[in-house]
């Protein structure tokens, strides 16, 4: 039988699920990326953190060199104006990440919240 709820608990309600949706696509979307960050040291795949707010998340990863790694842009001299990791990444992989969540993941966030309330 489906959950009866008053009027006034909608807004709460919505609250709840749009939280359960930030941060388990922040989750996902972080292993993720981590998962596809090339490897050299390891400094900049574990320079990646997470930080779940109230109904936001922000993502940052502060190495020096991410821009160059992660989006191809502010290539050092040394790179020869090329784009290349030892891993074959794509630029913007970040991107592509996020677009395959926002489309295969996050109806089912939704789905799994909605069955256990």
């Amino acid at each position: 039988m489906a959950r009866q709820i008053k009027i006034d608990q909608i807004a709460g309600l919505m609250k709840e699920e749009i939280q359960h949706v930030v941060e388990a696509t922040a989750l996902s979307w972080t292993k993720q990326v981590k998962e596809e960050t090339p490897v050299d040291t390891g400094r900049l795949r574990s320079a990646w953190q997470t930080n779940i707010g109230q109904l936001k998340a922000e993502i940052t990863n502060n190495m020096e060199y991410a821009e160059p790694v992660i989006y191809g842009n502010n290539l050092p001299d040394s790179w020869g104006g090329r784009y290349r990791t030892r891993k074959g990444t794509q630029p913007g992989f970040p991107e592509r990440i996020a677009k395959e969540i926002a489309v295969n993941e996050v109806p089912r966030f939704v789905e799994a919240f909605r069955r256990q309330n």
